[in-house]
């Protein structure tokens, strides 16, 4: 799994000109799920993004966790995170799951978030044509991946 990471002050998804979801303080969090992930990927995964400490404390320092700012995370599926781009101008996607697949794993991401976190969690909608907004805090932008755990 492979996962954009985002510090907001903001961020929304809206399908069709409607807002489905929005957080304010958190993170937003792009989502790739790959043909072999399974669920020792979503445990891994979530346990980084619950506890990784990239918010400001009193000092002005990256020192709190999504869970001690009191945020939330917007959860949004993308599968073009696994594209492979080394020949030729046209990405190729051989790699992501398929929506068969896929989909299950989000759903369960979501479920095992909730679970294992008390931090409030929104999401867009899998395979939907999404508009997403957001106010990016920092800015902080960090990349995961499940597979390459440095």
């Amino acid at each position: 799994m492979r996962a954009v990471i985002q510090r907001v002050l903001e961020a929304s998804v809206s399908i069709n000109n409607q807002v489905f979801s929005k957080i304010d303080n958190g993170l937003l969090v792009f989502l790739g799920i790959e043909e072999n992930d399974n669920k020792e990927d979503i445990d891994w995964l979530i346990g980084k993004i619950h506890k990784m400490r990239i918010f400001s404390d009193a000092n002005g320092k990256m020192n709190l966790s999504l869970n001690e700012n009191n945020g939330s995370l917007l959860l949004v599926s993308q599968f073009t995170l696994h594209a492979l781009t080394a020949k030729g101008n046209r990405p190729s996607f051989i790699k992501a799951a398929r929506p068969e697949e896929a989909i299950p794993m989000y759903q369960q991401f979501i479920k095992r978030w909730k679970q294992e976190t008390n931090v409030p969690i929104k999401t867009g909608e899998f395979g939907a044509d999404m508009k997403i907004q957001l106010l990016n805090d920092g800015p902080v932008t960090l990349i995961v991946d499940s597979k390459v755990k440095e």
